[in-house]
């Protein structure tokens, strides 16, 4: 991949490739990197490693896909690391405790809907996507306690994770200590000359540019960006705590979520998920820069007609409090008794008996208006509407049984 009319000038690049970034270290080695980048016609190889825990790609991982897809439009090489190897370990980045195993059948799983959500926002045929464990398992003992030693216990306990675990008297594992190494390895094999990650990650960044160093290789350079704070306003984005917003929702689904984040996360999303300028957007009413920077998002993933049509969904549903044109439609057999909270699942509002009665006594469900308070409630549907917390609607009919 080398071509003269692709990378971008240092002065042009670096002002685009600072926007919203945590740390940069060290920024004249890595402005030294983009000069020779521009001279040599030569593209940078930059890295970002992403372990299959998980088979679904949130918003706070996009943060770091947009970061990267920036430098692919600056003409440069994107290497996305699966650490299908590194996910048996699990980072103990941010854990109280050590991660739980994942089987391997679950991380393969995982990994293939990773390459599958990456290439919605990276370009493929920048893209160069490796699996960690294609070197890892070839290191071997031997390698392994070579790499072990040229780093000391001492500095990895020197990890705010690891000093809160030693503080509370929790357990630390031989194993949790090997992930930063491990990571830092990959840079070693691929010879990145960046990698990119959040900030929780610095520590784990910086050992792959002393490996690299000590393995007689150029070290990287290190960009951070912020760790993306979820829909509740509170902890980051995860889709464990329920507050994530996923690559592959819906443009109604994505964009009616952005909405309801608080609206001192405006600013935060402005930045790290568009190119809006923030704080032009931060001059508006907060409703509608929201809705700028929701539009802008879906729009990433969607097209601008989609994002357009999930305002105007969203602005009939929750601003003019009509129903949406569109409502699925749900039947039950005539003259039929059943239990609100099976129609509730059957219908898909909720994932099982427990969830749809839960919400009830939350009172996030309405039938025809009101809301419900009886979780065990009995209906004998004609043609009624069902609505489940702000987005669910559903059309309960009775049909005429053929048996």
């Amino acid at each position: 991949m080398s071509s003269s009319s692709l990378i971008v000038s240092p002065e042009q690049a670096l002002p685009i490739l600072k926007r919203g970034i945590v740390d940069l270290y060290v920024e004249e080695d890595f402005q030294k990197k983009l000069e020779k980048s521009y001279k040599t016609r030569i593209p940078l190889k930059v890295k970002a490693g992403f372990d299959p825990t998980s088979p679904d790609l949130h918003l706070g991982h996009f943060v770091l896909l947009k970061k990267l897809r920036q430098f692919q439009d600056m003409g440069h090489l994107v290497q996305f690391v699966v650490g299908d190897f590194t996910a048996f370990i699990g980072d103990p980045t941010g854990r109280s405790e050590i991660r739980k195993p994942i089987s391997p059948e679950q991380i393969a799983e995982n990994a293939k809907t990773y390459e599958r959500q990456v290439f919605r926002v990276l370009k493929q045929e920048k893209t160069q996507v490796v699996f960690n464990s294609s070197w890892m398992k070839k290191l071997g003992v031997d390698g392994l306690v070579r790499l072990a030693g040229l780093q000391t216990v001492a500095r990895f306990l020197e990890r705010d994770d690891f000093q809160k675990r030693m503080n509370e008297r929790l357990p630390i594992h031989l194993h949790e200590l090997l992930y930063p190494l491990m990571q830092g390895y990959d840079s070693v094999v691929l010879e990145s000359d960046v990698e990119l990650g959040g900030s929780d990650q610095l520590f784990n960044l910086l050992v792959g540019r002393d490996l690299l160093r000590q393995h007689q290789k150029e070290p990287q350079a290190v960009l951070t960006l912020p760790l993306l704070v979820g829909l509740d306003g509170e902890k980051k984005m995860s889709k464990s705590l329920r507050n994530a917003v996923a690559l592959e929702d819906s443009p109604d689904e994505m964009f009616g979520r952005l909405m309801s984040i608080p609206d001192s996360l405006i600013a935060s999303y402005t930045t790290l998920l568009t190119d809006l300028d923030p704080d032009a957007n931060s001059q508006l009413h907060p409703r509608d820069a929201k809705v700028y920077m929701a539009r802008s998002v879906v729009s990433q993933f969607h097209g601008e007609d989609n994002a357009n049509r999930a305002i105007a969904s969203f602005e009939k549903v929750f601003s003019r409090k009509e129903l949406p044109e569109e409502i699925p439609v749900f039947h039950v057999r005539e003259g039929e008794r059943v239990r609100l909270s099976t129609v509730m699942v059957q219908s898909g509002a909720a994932k099982s008996e427990s969830q749809a009665k839960q919400l009830i006594r939350q009172g996030a469900v309405d039938w025809n208006g009101e809301t419900v308070q009886d979780p065990f409630m009995m209906i004998e549907p004609k043609n009624d509407l069902l609505k489940v917390g702000k987005r669910f609607y559903c059309r309960v009919q009775s049909i005429i049984s053929k048996d």
